[in-house]
């Protein structure tokens, strides 16, 4: 029996951290800023079924944590 595929879960999603982070800051989020948050938000590892899952749960999907800045760029324009 082979192991799950595990997948990293931001829990909040990352585009809300970045989201909240963003309006806290009362301006754009920098492309380094939006990398540190990236790199220090709280995420667990779940396997991929449990983790579409909790997308669902959410009602959207998070952005992708490898291409965190081209994501947030589109993502905060429907957003703010």
């Amino acid at each position: 029996m082979s192991e799950p595929k595990l997948v990293i879960t931001f829990t909040p999603s990352l585009v809300a951290t970045l989201l909240n982070r963003e309006k806290a800051k009362g301006s754009s989020l920098t492309e380094q800023e939006v990398l540190d948050i990236r790199d220090t938000a709280p995420a667990v590892a779940m396997p991929e079924d449990v983790a579409v899952k909790v997308e669902i749960e959410r009602g959207y999907k998070d952005i992708d944590a490898e291409n965190v800045w081209e994501e947030w760029q589109k993502a905060r324009v429907e957003l703010i």
